[in-house]
């Protein structure tokens, strides 16, 4: 079982993500205080630090997960793409919606070619099944 290595949040689109011990995460809603909470389905972002790994490998230098722009960075493993999956991550169960994709902003605030080498490896995008908690350090289990 893998853990939560890194939790960002922020308060708005262009805000910068602001690295947190701790979020509440509601129902249909997403995590509180984050700028798509009560979105219609994008509730949370998830990534791994392992596929962070291989895009720092093939950019050529640090990717750093708060950079990327995703809520919630596990420590390692394989994140599920395919819609319909679920992931449970301390108290909160997600359902995947759908891959998410990393956009060109990345090359901008990462730089040229960031975009591309987080290509597949960007994560996925969740809606919120049941609400709670979640704190770095907590359990992350495939399936919920």
């Amino acid at each position: 079982m893998t853990t939560v290595l890194f939790l960002h949040v922020a308060k708005a689109t262009r805000l910068p993500m602001r690295a947190v011990d701790h979020v509440d995460v509601e129902a249909g809603k997403g995590i509180v205080g984050d700028r798509y909470h009560g979105t219609k389905h994008r509730h949370v972002t998830v990534q791994s630090a392992a596929a962070l790994a291989e895009a720092t490998e093939l950019y050529g230098a640090e990717v750093p997960a708060h950079l990327t722009r995703r809520n919630i960075t596990i420590a390692d493993g394989v994140v599920p793409r395919d819609p319909g999956e679920h992931l449970r991550i301390g108290e909160v169960l997600l359902e995947v919606v759908r891959v998410a994709a990393p956009c060109k902003l990345l090359d901008d605030t990462i730089g040229r070619g960031a975009q591309e080498a987080l290509r597949r490896r960007g994560g996925s995008v969740f809606r919120v099944l049941e609400g709670g908690s979640i704190a770095v350090g907590d359990g992350v289990t495939p399936g919920g």
